[in-house]
């Protein structure tokens, strides 16, 4: 079909007093030949409904709106088969900038050119679909509270769940409970666990097949196409003998949790009688009584010793979360089995959030419970066959000493998961070491190899990705996720994690995890098999196209894309596998080859665009500052700029991306070349409270940003004019000042030598 473009200019919200619309309207139909161009009072409302009978009546199938910002349309605010762009004229120029003045004219003018130039370059967009059927089964790998109740959720909204548990029984660790903490009002009393309820609704239900004593020895595909092999374990680890093979459409990881192992100095290990809190917990559940595992006389008197270490990093440097509860509730064990009985609590800090403070106010009320702040020092055995507890630095003040049956240490919990990219490296590392090209990368193949040695055998999931047999994780071991925005998601697409694997918490907690995880891998499969993409671009029917033929295999998409959509075979030859694909685009960034495009996002699109402004020469004074702005959050904020009507630079031309990753570093040559004076990079922050989006965009930037200022030195060009900067959205009001600097910056050392040229 030929393209038939329309622009609609709206004059409402102070755009007609601002700007000269007659005279946009002739830039899109004189310079670019448009049929079809017309002013409208509004482009909200009624007046959108008018826009869209316009479209219907004169056949429209590509459309420029000149008015409100992208951002205030939903997206089903258009018809589906029209491609539609929107100019945020009223946010990003017309708010921002002085009325009825030239400058504001050619911004207006630059920007309706950039995004008509976008416009004719875009193609429709084709959903992409495999040619196998997609798969919406859900496989649940754990089969603790957490992956109980995402199989009953999932099956209770009609999908068929495969549940994995690597032991002989469901129910994980809350099984092993006496009983839970409080969970309902007034949170006073402890409660059943409720672990055999849901095992018998597990049961009953037709649409959970539950594999047991199993675990994934392999799992290949992607989204909606997971080929998944269970093999029997032994130990919790596959040995070999094949249980099953099937396919489904999404994975949910909720393979819990493991004690931490206590401070050296608290005698655990040497002393029979110092246990861990969930070694009491199983006593209890098993004997129903507390008794000494040296002699098997009856407890009366037990320390329970919190936070083993968690403000030392060379321990357990993160709080648990549940710690503190857990010892509360087993303090109530001994108190009401045995009247006489005494609970020393010894913290470094009391953790009972929310309305679990009334469950901590109970265990204050009860005169058999102790508790006070200090430091254990030392645990040692007394002559009576009992042990001796000293604390410093208590709250009175003192050094006290008391003499105890048992001693409970609260231990930390640690995911079960296993790190897959330091496992490839490993892989890789122990290749390295013994055909490096040279004795030097021998030997530093070598050392990473004892480094990370850790990790061999630790493999969960058995992910068959080139970027490593299991999920990314954090500094602690937790799967790495988007903790601010998407929390259920993990850097691998169709995988998701829930309950004390992703972050320490508690049983219910971990049902309401396990609720939003089986959501999220409902919309995974629903999504997929639709061709959309997921989150962050929900909904996004484009996808990465590689022109194999001028493929180096120099292999930097494979390692950069942050969510292992590609593998790549003996030869280094990418393979895509279309489903993990989030649309960020950093593929298309990393190509130094430029072979990797969009339908409506390329290289070629958005060079083009950058190019479409008209470039001022330098004897009219008028700068031009190209600013690459990453869609989540630095274009918004620009938004909010006009918003809360912040002045803005009439220098300046923006570009959004999907994610700086995606910068493609040829933009910023050409745009030298084109005559901008200076280029801004503005993108999400990152770090270990990132807000990117997408990872790792932002951080990929930072690392090729080295790259193009070697570019600019190459074309004896200043560095200084290339910046890049992270922002958050609420930080708007950052926004004038970066410009109005960069500006001063490009005024001090003059104009682009090759503007004219």
């Amino acid at each position: 079909m030929d393209d038939k473009i329309g622009v609609f200019v709206c004059t409402g919200y102070g755009i007609a007093e601002a700007l000269d619309v007659e005279a946009l309207c002739k830039v899109a139909t004189d310079e670019f030949n448009v049929p079809f161009c017309k002013t409208v009072e509004s482009c909200e409302g009624s007046g959108l409904q008018a826009i869209n009978e316009d479209i219907e009546r004169e056949s429209l199938n590509k459309v420029v709106i000149a008015g409100i910002s992208p951002r205030r349309y939903r997206d089903d605010a258009f018809p589906s088969d029209v491609m539609v762009e929107p100019i945020g004229i009223r946010e990003q120029v017309v708010w921002c900038l002085p009325p009825a003045e030239e400058d504001t004219q050619m911004m207006a003018a630059d920007y309706l050119r950039m995004y008509l130039t976008r416009l004719q370059k875009r193609k429709p967009l084709e959903p992409f679909q495999p040619e196998e059927q997609i798969d919406k089964s859900l496989l649940v790998v754990g089969g603790g509270i957490a992956g109980m109740t995402a199989s009953l959720e999932a099956a209770r909204a009609g999908y068929h769940v495969r549940l994995v548990e690597k032991t002989g029984e469901l129910g994980g660790w809350l099984a092993r409970q006496h009983k839970s903490i409080p969970t309902t009002p007034p949170y006073r009393d402890l409660e059943d666990t409720g672990v055999e309820a849901l095992v018998a609704e597990i049961d009953r239900n037709d649409h959970i097949q539950v594999y047991k004593s199993a675990a994934t020895s392999e799992i290949a595909g992607a989204p909606g196409l997971f080929d998944v092999t269970l093999s029997s374990t032994g130990n919790g680890k596959p040995e070999g003998e094949v249980v099953d093979q099937f396919r489904v459409g999404a994975i949910i990881q909720a393979t819990g949790w493991r004690p931490a192992n206590p401070r050296a100095s608290l005698s655990y290990g040497d002393i029979d009688d110092v246990i861990l809190n969930v070694d009491l917990e199983r006593m209890v559940k098993t004997d129903g009584r507390i008794t000494r595992p040296s002699d098997g006389r009856e407890v009366k008197q037990i320390a329970f010793i919190q936070c083993g270490g968690c403000t030392n990093k060379e321990h357990h440097s993160y709080c648990s979360s549940i710690c503190c509860m857990t010892s509360l509730k087993q303090a109530l064990y001994l108190r009401e089995s045995d009247a006489d009985s005494k609970a020393y609590v010894f913290y470094e800090f009391m953790r009972t959030p929310g309305k679990y403070e009334n469950f901590y106010r109970r265990a204050q009320e009860d005169e058999g419970v102790f508790l006070t702040r200090g430091e254990v020092t030392d645990v040692t055995r007394n002559g009576n066959g009992g042990l001796n507890v000293s604390v410093r630095d208590t709250m009175v003040g003192e050094q006290i000493e008391v003499a105890v049956d048992l001693v409970v240490l609260a231990a930390g919990m640690i995911p079960n998961a296993a790190d897959g990219e330091a496992v490839r490296a490993l892989e890789d590392a122990k290749i390295m070491a013994v055909e490096g090209d040279s004795e030097t990368r021998k030997k530093d193949a070598a050392e990473t190899v004892e480094k990370l040695k850790h990790h061999e055998g630790t493999e969960i999931l058995n992910l068959n990705y080139r970027q490593g047999p299991d999920l990314p994780t954090l500094e602690y071991g937790f799967p790495d996720s988007h903790f601010i925005c998407f929390p259920y998601e993990s850097r691998r697409t169709g995988i998701y994690t829930a309950g004390a694997v992703r972050q320490p918490m508690d049983g219910l907690a971990s049902r309401e995890d396990a609720t939003g995880a089986a959501l999220k891998a409902i919309q995974c499969v629903e999504m997929t098999s639709r061709g959309e993409a997921v989150h962050p671009r929900a909904g996004d029917t484009s996808y990465p196209d590689f022109f194999m033929q001028r493929c180096t295999k120099c292999k930097r998409c494979t390692e950069e894309c942050p969510f292992g959509v590609l593998n790549e075979d003996k030869q280094g030859t990418p393979l895509l596998q279309a489903t993990r694909c989030r649309r960020c685009g950093v593929c298309m960034g990393a190509c130094p080859e430029r072979i990797v495009s969009f339908k409506d996002y390329s290289v070629d699109i958005v060079g083009s665009m950058i190019k479409a402004a008209d470039i001022p020469d330098e004897f009219e004074e008028k700068p031009r500052i190209l600013v690459i702005a990453c869609e989540n959050d630095a274009f918004p904020a620009l938004d909010l700029v006009g918003q809360h009507r912040l002045k803005g630079n009439p220098w300046i031309r923006v570009v959004p991306v999907r994610c700086l990753g995606s910068v493609n570093f040829v933009w910023i040559t050409d745009a030298m070349s084109a005559g901008y004076d200076g280029v801004i990079l503005l993108g999400c922050r990152y770090g270990d409270d990132y807000q990117c989006h997408f990872v790792k965009g932002s951080e990929l930037a930072q690392v090729r940003e080295k790259n193009v200022r070697e570019k600019l030195e190459q074309m004896a060009m200043d560095i200084e004019r290339v910046e890049l900067h992270q922002l958050q959205i609420d930080e708007y009001e950052r926004l004038p000042e970066i410009f109005d600097k960069f500006a001063e910056m490009i005024d001090e050392i003059g104009m682009n030598p090759f503007k004219g040229m």
